[in-house]
């Protein structure tokens, strides 16, 4: 079922007649998901067997709309994993990241970032924030982007005069 050509492997598809039936019945079903059809479909067309049409990855992905690369991963889990395996999605290999900081973490940044600046400095940096986190054990550790980034998004700027303002700039209006 595998045929290797130049470097890269080449994954060639034969349907049995029950698979056939099973996909063609699949694309004529009313209720189905978009992507289940099309990769049906994909399938169908890229089928080399007896019945199959046997056509290139290019024209079945200019004909479904998909990429030749979506068809060439398609035609691997045919090939590796079998019939049920393509047609479905890919389980996520890793586990969602847990989120580090919430909106109480950020709530308590923005009242350090508005209140004095410490003594010897004019205003908060991002870094003096950063450590200052760290030394009131309000996280273990943070990065001075991740302060950068928490702050933008609320457009607390530190810079201006008044750092007690963390209000949305206005649409201007036309």
């Amino acid at each position: 079922m595998i045929k290797e050509v130049a470097m890269s492997l080449r994954y060639r598809v034969t349907l049995t007649q029950d698979e056939r039936k099973e996909l063609e019945a699949l694309t004529r079903r009313g209720k189905t998901h978009a992507r289940r059809v099309i990769h049906a479909r994909a399938l169908l067309l890229c089928d080399a067997g007896i019945d199959g049409p046997a056509w290139n990855v290019a024209d079945i992905a200019k004909a479904l709309g998909i990429t030749s690369r979506t068809i060439e991963h398609l035609k691997k889990r045919f090939v590796t994993d079998g019939l049920e395996s393509a047609m479905e999605r890919k389980p996520r290999e890793k586990p969602p990241r847990e989120i580090l900081f919430d909106g109480a973490f950020e709530a308590r940044l923005i009242a350090l970032a508005c209140s004095e600046a410490p003594e010897g400095h004019q205003r908060w940096t991002v870094r003096l924030l950063a450590d200052k986190v760290v030394e009131l054990n309000i996280a273990p550790s943070i990065s001075h982007m991740t302060v950068q980034r928490i702050l933008k998004k609320t457009n607390l700027d530190l810079t201006s005069a008044s750092t007690g303002k963390s209000r949305r700039k206005e649409a201007q209006h036309l």
